[in-house]
């Protein structure tokens, strides 16, 4: 299988099964989309021969050549390759069967700000308020330890609702992990995901220490940003959280961290919230399309996918540009290797949610993702008796990209290995479903990305 297009004024051939990339000029672009639909030399000199007649570059001798190369990247397994993984599928995650190697804390399942289009339900995730207290943390970073086999780098992100609610916990948490990783032989890497309204310098100093990662809530413009981010006095946050941002920002000195926004209905321009963020001193960006029901006013309309789609290629630009006059900037969803990774066990099977990832409630109950907690149906146990609901892990063991009908015929099913179970059962009800419009925009965003790639290693050939 192969997919073609052109962007940023390159011809672009993916192929799908071998995740080799081509960019070639127009003549062998349209020889390989004959090749495609079956057609043989033959066929395809003659026709490309007429297409192009009266162009001097384009001979009888070059498209023979032509022919010859694609003939032999096919003998090479880089065009046209066949579909070697689906055998795999079941049994690699078979292999892993039981391994955790990430947790979800929800430390705090109150907030601090009531934002209308929160799928946490403004952290209470649909029940009651509550935060986590440190012997559940505790028990949750125990667990984690007792079920990671013999993996030693484990992932634990402080989540909310708004986990600087819960602070000294989450202190106390990373303290008691610090304590005990070495003799377990375990490496813990945190993350922090927070509004930034109760960022201090404490924060600042402890998160710049000991979290491998930060993630900040921004949605870009202020105007923007304000119309959903608000307290529960309605009043909007980016004065105050801004310049928070900015301090801890400074402060990390190259660590990891990114600016995640949310794109909306009311701005599908989002480009200019990502131009914002960059006025405002920010380089690592995130903007994340809104999930939510269809009648929500914030969900995004067919005419706004239009705006959206464009504005994906306008980034793309916009980004190539900055990297030429020494002012790159990364996207988060452009971010790919096109010769080291994913490998080919993240490819098939996705995120690991429900089996080597899951959530914790404050109350120490299990679920197979943040998206999915409040959902009673799929909890799978608690951190103290581990999963004791087999059956709802069962679903998401037995789920990969081969699982899901709508994907066999799909270029990029092995860049986002099936998609989000979450979105694809909120849209759906299954598991196994398929979130039409995440995958119409995930593919406009592989292109994007996979054009970047190939115009920065040209550029550095």
């Amino acid at each position: 299988m192969i997919h073609r297009y052109t962007l940023n004024g390159m011809n672009i051939v993916i192929d799908t099964h071998s995740g080799s990339v081509h960019v070639v000029d127009e003549a062998a672009y349209d020889v390989i989309g004959l090749y495609d639909e079956g057609k043989d030399r033959g066929e395809i000199v003659p026709a490309v021969l007429e297409k192009y007649a009266g162009d001097p570059a384009v001979t009888r001798e070059e498209l023979e050549q032509c022919c010859d190369e694609i003939e032999a990247l096919r003998d090479q397994g880089k065009l046209f390759a066949r579909d070697t993984f689906e055998p795999l599928a079941g049994e690699l995650k078979e292999r892993s069967a039981g391994v955790v190697k990430a947790l979800c804390l929800h430390v705090a399942h109150t907030c601090n700000l009531n934002c209308s289009y929160c799928f946490a339900s403004q952290g209470k995730y649909h029940g009651d308020r509550a935060v986590m207290s440190f012997e559940v943390g505790k028990q949750a970073l125990d667990f984690l330890m007792d079920h990671s086999g013999t993996r030693r780098n484990l992932e634990v992100d402080f989540f909310g609702g708004e986990p600087l609610m819960n602070w000294q916990v989450v202190k106390d948490l990373v303290r008691y992990a610090r304590s005990v990783e070495k003799e377990r032989g375990k490496n813990f890497r945190f993350t922090l995901t927070t509004n930034g309204v109760l960022i201090d310098d404490d924060v600042i100093e402890f998160a710049n220490k000991e979290m491998h990662n930060v993630v900040l809530s921004l949605d870009g413009r202020k105007e923007v940003h304000d119309r959903f981010r608000v307290d529960y006095a309605g009043q909007g946050s980016w004065e105050k959280i801004v310049p928070k941002f900015q301090k801890l920002v400074e402060a990390r000195g190259g660590k990891g961290y990114y600016m995640r926004g949310t794109f909306t209905h009311h701005n599908p321009d989002f480009l200019e919230d990502i131009k914002a963020m960059l006025e405002l001193g920010f380089t690592e960006l995130s903007m994340e399309p809104v999930v939510c029901a269809p009648d929500d006013p914030s969900a995004l309309t067919k005419e706004d996918m239009v705006v959206v789609m464009d504005q994906y290629e306008k980034l793309a630009r916009l980004m190539a540009q900055r990297r030429k006059e020494g002012r790159p900037f990364t996207f988060y969803h452009y971010m790919i290797d096109l010769t080291g990774g994913p490998c080919v066990y993240k490819r098939i099977s996705g995120c690991g949610s429900g089996t080597e990832y899951m959530a914790v409630t404050p109350w120490g109950d299990l679920y197979p993702c943040h998206q999915f907690v409040g959902e009673e149906r799929f909890k799978l146990g608690d951190v103290w008796q581990g999963v004791t609901a087999p059956q709802v892990q069962g679903q998401f063991a037995a789920c990969n990209v081969y699982t899901r009908p709508q994907c066999r015929d799909c270029w990029a099913r092995l860049y986002c290995s099936g998609g989000c179970a979450a979105n694809a059962y909120h849209a759906t009800g299954s598991v196994n479903g398929v979130y039409e419009q995440g995958c119409e925009l995930f593919r406009k965003r592989m292109e994007c990305a996979i054009a970047l790639e190939a115009a920065r290693t040209l550029e550095e050939e």
